[in-house]
């Protein structure tokens, strides 16, 4: 009789990070359902696996209960809209998601005995005065803000997470996502590298929120993965970043996207939205040293990735 497989549960299989993370685990030798309900996931994010023996999808909103009759080992939790422009037009499915998904995805792996990795946020900073920004930092947040939806729901996500480590001695596991970026990302979900390379390609300008001083830090979305994946196999069970520490202004950002798309457009200034991070860079002290990982992906070849993918799109 042969082994059984790992068998792993995605929620979110269907989004940016959630498809990729699923092209991982069965590259692993994984069993994977992907649970999506699609609201900002994407089916053709996964429309490659469709013949594959291995993958499952779940048509499912992780607010209502998870049955699944299914041997599960590991639940990767990353249904959430992620993108300011997804969770300010759905601010309630955004707060549900992280209480009542969060819950569910938890008592999900209670059940079945399995690990279970919490997809979180640097959001969880909001506008930091520390920088760079280390897990230790409890970050500075306005919970009444239009973007407290969505690093609050991450925030409480985090709380129920650890108390269920604490009170029912889960294996449970936080990574801090920062700036991630790749291939299917949504070119119009609002966040800076895919609204840029889709008004460059289109020959409209650049659209710069504030005065373009405010800092970001870019991780390509394999380097991301392979992060996660280690975190998941370790024994830590405290935050971890996961992020590129290199840190650039939005101005040099536009300058880079300039260079490779070798499409010069003009700029356009707009006033910086409320609670709109400064400054964003990780302090990947913790990932160095707990599991061996930084990043290996430059940022011109990841971009040059993600802007021939965005091509095909436009």
């Amino acid at each position: 009789m042969s082994p059984q497989l790992l068998t792993s549960v995605v929620t979110g299989g269907a989004g940016f990070l959630g498809s990729h993370l699923t092209d991982r685990l069965l590259s692993e030798g994984h069993r994977v359902i992907a649970i999506d309900n699609l609201a900002t996931g994407n089916a053709s994010n996964i429309e490659h696996l469709a013949n594959n023996r291995n993958f499952e999808f779940v048509y499912h909103d992780v607010t209502g209960c998870i049955l699944l009759p299914d041997h599960v080992d590991f639940v990767w939790h990353f249904a959430s809209p992620a993108s300011p422009v997804d969770y300010l037009e759905l601010p309630i499915p955004t707060l549900k998601v992280g209480a009542f998904g969060t819950y569910n995805a938890l008592g999900l792996a209670k059940k079945k005995r399995a690990a279970f990795l919490l997809a979180s946020t640097s959001e969880c900073y909001g506008d930091p005065l520390v920088h760079p920004q280390n897990e230790d930092y409890w970050g500075n947040v306005n919970p009444i803000g239009p973007r407290g939806v969505y690093d609050e729901s991450k925030r409480f996500a985090e709380a129920m997470t650890m108390a269920y480590h604490r009170h029912y001695q889960m294996d449970t596991k936080i990574v801090r996502i920062f700036n991630t970026y790749g291939p299917r990302m949504r070119l119009k979900d609002g966040r800076v590298v895919p609204t840029f390379i889709d008004q460059v390609l289109n020959g409209n300008p650049f659209t710069i929120f504030g005065d373009g001083s405010q800092t970001r830090s870019f991780c390509y979305v394999t380097d991301l993965i392979e992060g996660i994946y280690r975190l998941m196999a370790s024994d830590y069970h405290q935050p971890v970043n996961i992020g590129n520490p290199s840190e650039m202004s939005i101005l040099q950002f536009v300058r880079e996207i300039t260079r490779l798309t070798e499409k010069p457009s003009r700029i356009e200034f707009c006033p910086l939205p409320e609670d709109d991070p400064k400054m964003r860079r990780p302090d990947i002290s913790r990932a160095r040293k707990i599991l061996g990982w930084e990043p290996k992906v430059s940022l011109e070849e990841g971009m040059q990735v993600t802007i021939d993918f965005f091509r095909t799109k436009i």
